[in-house]
């Protein structure tokens, strides 16, 4: 059975996850900021067949308290198999274009506290030489738009580090996974005017994030067509793509 760390356990896409591991029995350590959710969830999980649902209470901002969750992960399931790393928000561009500080806290959010929790997760499974870190971006972190480039900028940061890291981690036999959903129906999204065909289900995410561990994926589009998508962004020449409204 394997040893699943889940950072932002209670976000859609994560929750979605720990409930297919959970029906292969797997032993899962959840963390999120919100202790009543999380213990909401533990109990889905274990209902769902989960050998194990032990939770942690953190806010990832927190940088101090980020060694004494993996201390407890540690005591209470010893080796680590999968870190799924899955908190991050959707900030108001437009409020952050305002308000220096909110651009900074989102900015700090999406990107540098995620990054200080990678680097000691990345330690962990460096000295063990096997395991797997999948770590969730975005497809906003392929290039810069004018709609959302405080959360795109975060997640392009993000998705650099994470790719350094697999080349780092990939001589020591682990292995990082990026991960770049597009469209996804979560609560994050809700209300938002999405092109429905675009928009994925977090159950399809998921079956996409356990698969790419499995196969060990470098990077994982999901659905498949943000791949396409992106690509096409990413050719259009800065002259024209400044002129968007992308």
């Amino acid at each position: 059975m394997k040893n699943i760390l889940i950072i932002g356990a209670t976000s859609a896409i994560a929750i979605a996850c720990a409930r297919k591991w959970a029906e292969q029995r797997a032993r899962l350590f959840l963390v999120a900021r919100n202790g009543d959710r999380l213990a909401q969830v533990a109990a889905d999980l274990r209902a769902r067949g989960a050998e194990l649902a032990v939770c942690h209470q953190l806010d990832i901002n927190d940088l101090a308290a980020h060694s004494e969750m993996l201390a407890h992960f540690t005591r209470e399931l010893g080796q680590l198999d999968v870190a799924l790393v899955a908190p991050g928000t959707l900030p108001d561009q437009k409020a952050c274009e305002l308000d220096p500080a909110l651009a900074v806290r989102e900015f700090n959010v999406n990107a540098v506290s995620i990054i200080a929790l990678l680097t000691p997760i990345a330690n962990m499974l460096e000295a063990q030489r096997h395991g797997a870190l999948a770590v969730i971006s975005s497809v906003a972190g392929d290039r810069g738009r004018g709609s959302n480039y405080v959360y795109g900028s975060a997640k392009a940061a993000l998705t650099a580090f994470c790719e350094g890291l697999r080349a780092r981690l990939f001589k020591a036999g682990a292995h990082v996974l990026t991960i770049k959903p597009g469209f996804v129906a979560t609560p994050m999204t809700e209300g938002m005017p999405l092109p429905g065909p675009l928009v994925a289900t977090p159950e399809k995410v998921a079956n996409d994030i356990i698969r790419a561990v499995e196969r060990r994926k470098d990077v994982l589009y999901t659905p498949w067509f943000w791949s396409i998508i992106m690509l096409i962004i990413r050719s259009v020449p800065r002259f024209l793509f400044k002129r968007t409204s992308l």
